[in-house]
């Protein structure tokens, strides 16, 4: 199958800032790709442009459209879920369904039906009369109806609570995805979505600064915690980073030999939350 999408310097320029800054990548089919950056490093950008929401340089197909000019073709097999969900005041959790039902082609009422007979939702109840949890909830529950081939969340759990956004990404895994759909999902949750990913991307001042699948990803980066008569050997190997916890250091490194960091200490995979915070060091300064 080929690629869900390809882009090829991808760039955005506004007047003050580059949002992107020739940006190349490529995303496969029956793939979860979590897109992680800080504010302003172009991950909204990079979304609106697959999107087809703002206009960009350089080349990008997605699901073989392009989306400055097919954009109306393109969104039929396309789900977005954003981080504030939009939905006017007034509505019925009824009536929204309907409306979702008679607007997108791809919509199943009884899968819909199904995700809100798991909530505290009732049918008549007003968007006015319901927590900001629970406006999400009905959010997601229109979005994953859709039969949509690719499926793109921005920070689609804020402002739920811890069990709420794991059942969320349960849902997900158990009720959505298959080989044949692909998911892009930005958050600062990091932690959260760590389990489910397939591949990863970081993105800094509108570069892409890391993308791989999560297995090469465990193969590069190693941790290793090492006690303070080690510490000098582990920095002359040139960790990426180090922090100390509970008297001891720990470093990571990108690259380096296994077995020459098994000599210095215990070893594990760092998480994607520590690889973060290592890749963007400097950006909050």
């Amino acid at each position: 199958m080929s690629a869900v999408i390809t882009a090829s310097r991808l760039g955005k320029r506004y007047k003050t800032s580059v949002a992107l800054d020739d940006v190349s990548f490529q995303i496969e089919p029956g793939r979860i790709v979590g897109l992680i950056g800080p504010n302003g490093a172009g991950k909204t950008t990079a979304l609106k442009a697959i999107l087809g929401l703002t206009d960009f340089t350089g080349e990008l197909n997605v699901l073989g459209y392009d989306p400055r000019k097919q954009r109306d073709k393109l969104m039929g097999d396309v789900c977005f879920i954003a981080d504030v969900a939009v939905l006017p005041r007034w509505i019925k959790v009824s009536q929204a369904v309907d409306f979702v039902a008679n607007v997108h082609p791809r919509f199943d009422r009884k899968k819909c039906e199904a995700f809100l007979a798991r909530t505290k939702l009732q049918p008549n109840q007003r968007v006015r009369q319901m927590s900001k949890g629970m406006i999400v909830q009905l959010h997601l529950a229109l979005v994953m109806a859709i039969d949509a081939r690719l499926l793109i969340l921005d920070e689609p759990t804020l402002g739920l609570d811890i069990l709420y956004r794991k059942q969320f990404y349960q849902n997900l895994l158990e009720d959505y995805f298959d080989e044949n759909k692909t998911i892009i999902v930005t958050t600062h949750q990091v932690e959260e979505v760590e389990h489910i990913l397939t591949d990863l991307m970081f993105i800094r001042d509108g570069r892409i600064v890391l993308d791989a699948d999560m297995d090469a990803v465990g193969e590069r980066f190693i941790e290793v915690m090492v006690n303070a008569d080690q510490a000098d050997v582990a920095r002359a190997l040139k960790p990426i980073d180090e922090r100390q916890v509970f008297g001891k250091s720990i470093f990571l490194f990108d690259g380096a030999s296994r077995a020459t960091l098994e000599g210095l200490g215990e070893i594990r995979r760092p998480s994607v939350s520590d690889l973060f915070v290592a890749t963007m060091k400097g950006t909050y300064a």
